[in-house]
This record gives C-alpha cells, sequence and structure tokens, in this order.
C-alpha cells in the first residue's frame, strides 16, 4: 500500500470519527464506572461523607468505599450493583448513606450514585 493510499485511508477514518464521534468514544467497563462513581464523592470539595451516625470527609468516604467494595466481592458487578451493595447503606446497620454537600444540602448517596452514573454513561458508554 502506498502512501498516498495510507493517507487517503487515514483521512477518510478522520472523517468518519468526525461525523460521528459517539462511535468514537471507548466504552467504560463495569470497574472503570465504579471508580468513576467513587471519585465523584472524593473530589467533593468541602463535602462531608455521613454514614453510621458519624461525618468523614471526601478522602475518608472514598476509602471506606473502595473497602467496602473489595469485600462485597462477587456481589459488586455492576456500577449499578455497587451504588445498591456498597454506596447506599451501611451493611451492619442499615442505615442509609449521605452526603452533606459544601453548600449544607443533604442528598442520600443512593440518588448522588445514581445522578453521576447517568452523566457517566451518557458521556463514556
Amino acid at each position: 500500500m502506498s502512501i498516498k493510499t495510507m493517507f487517503i485511508a487515514a483521512i477518510g477514518l478522520f472523517a468518519v470519527l468526525l461525523a460521528n464521534p459517539a462511535k468514537a468514544q471507548v466504552k467504560l467497563s463495569e470497574t472503570q464506572k465504579i471508580e468513576a462513581l467513587i471519585h465523584s464523592v472524593q473530589q467533593l470539595k468541602g463535602a462531608q461523607f455521613y454514614r453510621n451516625g458519624s461525618y468523614y470527609d471526601a478522602a475518608k468516604a472514598a476509602e471506606h468505599l473502595r473497602m467496602k467494595w473489595g469485600k462485597a466481592g462477587s456481589r459488586v458487578k455492576t456500577a449499578q450493583d455497587f451504588i445498591e451493595v456498597v454506596g447506599s447503606k451501611s451493611y451492619l446497620s442499615g442505615e442509609e448513606y449521605h452526603i452533606k454537600l459544601s453548600d449544607g444540602r443533604k442528598v442520600a448517596t443512593k440518588a448522588f450514585f445514581t445522578q453521576k452514573l447517568k452523566e457517566i454513561t451518557a458521556s463514556k458508554g
């Protein structure tokens, strides 16, 4: 194949990708989606994560979620499983988790993660 032919093929491929960028996106694995959910809490500035009667900063919340995810094992196969099994409530007490945002609003983590998952899948698949 000549350089000219390869160049024309590359331009054609580039044109297809420009015309349909959704096809060019890489679909995220369930593990990547879960990591993105945890990161969405970890990066919250001034927020506090409530679990079992105490508030924790974003870094501690992310650490706890990763630990709990690891212990959940095969019960978490998808990002939705993560929300239901790990991210929504205490396994021990059954008490629901919530996040107190920097503006003082409280949001249930189930609602927070569900919204974040919609955003993640809309942008990355």
